[in-house]
């Protein structure tokens, strides 16, 4: 497996005398035969700035730099793939961090570029291949003309075309899951946050976060207009607000103004699940789905990363919990990281977790971030690094009844009616 590498161009190159290496949490190691699959559709090439490729030299064996004036090439893995290792680099300049993407492993063999990752989901939903630019541009304008002054749709428009998210794209084109953002405020302070970073943080947020609160009658126009079947889902929580909850008195009215016309299709909140009691009214009022987003079982892992206000770990927990008592189909969003996720206390205090809160999925979610800064963030590692692949298979064989994917998945249709049918009652 050829180590591949970029030039000061762009341009893509394998090496044939070096071996292919990856990198996990600081180590560069070895890619085993078993952790490669093809380069997958979607998926994209990208140099690492400001890096250099280390590979190992394929007649002595010896790890390397490769020469010359060429960067480190990892692969940015589309949704439903979980990647194992990292790319084999180090920084040529240690101030300069990398931009927020989740790179991974990358080795050219048999004739095409493979991957350190494994399928987590079925990806064909979430391939930007299946949105079609012509026609999101035409829902776009008749979603606009339509509704004049629903300033989500105009905000949302700009989430589209503009950063080209699928879940925005989705909520103009009425299919899947869509967006309903809510919140332009946090009770977290995410190292690496997407839409909202200090001036001095040296990352670059990628997108905007939404700076206006919606009425209830904006988030209600949007709602009824998406779940028109049975399998469609409206989420609360995207990549460009804030924690949702924080709006809760407005989700809660719009939920029950929806559930009080409707009750086609699901609806779903992403959070932080931080404020249980509000996570509470949100659930009463008649939520289907709930992905909590987390990166650690262990508070001095999770507090360092998510520098909670006002809430912890265990409030966490709590919401998890009574979501799941009341017929909520409960999920995390696992921020995982290679060399960090699956350290032996992390796999243990996941575990327990997971059995605590009754967990039914838990989707698989490549952190986005500069290796250098988190690592330096977060708690040294305790115990053994037992490497991504085995973590999942711990999972697998520990957690039987709960759900591997990459991304939404919803209940059976039979404990759905039955939630129906409760809320019906209620």
């Amino acid at each position: 497996m050829n180590l591949v590498y970029a030039d000061r161009q762009g341009n893509v190159f394998d090496h044939p005398d070096f071996v292919g290496l990856g990198r996990s949490g600081d180590q560069v190691t070895e890619i085993l035969e078993d952790e490669l699959i093809p380069l997958p559709e979607g998926a994209t090439l990208v140099s690492l700035p400001d890096t250099r490729a280390v590979g190992m030299d394929a007649e002595t064996g010896e790890m390397k730099l490769v020469p010359g004036d060429v960067q480190a090439v990892g692969a940015l893995l589309p949704q439903g793939f979980t990647r194992l290792l990292l790319p084999g680099y180090v920084k040529a300049d240690k101030t300069k961090l990398l931009p927020l993407f989740g790179y991974t492993a990358v080795v050219w063999k048999d004739g095409g570029f493979y991957v350190a990752a494994r399928q987590s989901d079925d990806p064909e939903r979430w391939n930007p291949l299946n949105c079609d630019r012509d026609e999101l541009e035409l829902q776009v304008e008749r979603f606009r003309k339509q509704y004049p002054d629903n300033r989500l749709y105009g905000h949302l428009s700009n989430c589209a075309l503009g950063y080209e998210c699928l879940t925005a794209s989705n909520t103009f084109l009425n299919r899947w899951e869509g967006a309903v953002p809510v919140s332009f405020a946090c009770n977290a302070g995410c190292f690496g946050c997407i839409s909202e970073q200090p001036e001095d943080s040296g990352f670059p947020a990628p997108q905007t976060r939404m700076n206006f609160k919606p009425t209830v009658q904006e988030i209600v126009e949007v709602m009824l207009q998406h779940l028109k079947t049975p399998d469609s889902i409206i989420s609360f929580g995207q990549g460009c607000e804030g924690e949702p909850s924080t709006q809760a008195p407005s989700i809660i009215e719009a939920i029950r103004t929806v559930r009080a016309q409707t009750d086609m299709g699901y609806i779903n909140i992403n959070t932080n699940a931080g404020l249980t009691d509000h996570i509470r009214g949100i659930v009463d009022a008649g939520l289907d789905l709930m992905r909590v987003s987390t990166i650690s079982a262990l508070d001095d892992h999770y507090n360092a990363y998510y520098k909670p206000r006002g809430y912890t770990l265990k409030n966490v927990e709590k919401s998890l919990r009574y979501a799941a008592d009341q017929g909520v189909y409960t999920s995390i969003n696992y921020l995982i990281f290679p060399g960090v996720t699956d350290r032996e206390e992390e796999i243990e205090a996941m575990i327990e977790f997971a059995r605590r809160t009754d967990l039914k999925l838990i989707q698989l979610r490549n952190l986005n971030i500069d290796p250098e800064s988190y690592l330096n963030l977060i708690p040294k590692a305790r115990g053994e690094i037992l490497g991504m692949k085995q973590m999942i298979e711990i999972f697998q064989e520990e957690l039987p009844d709960v759900v591997l994917g990459s991304y939404t998945h919803v209940p059976k249709p039979e404990l759905r009616r039955k939630k129906v049918a409760s809320r019906s009652q209620g």
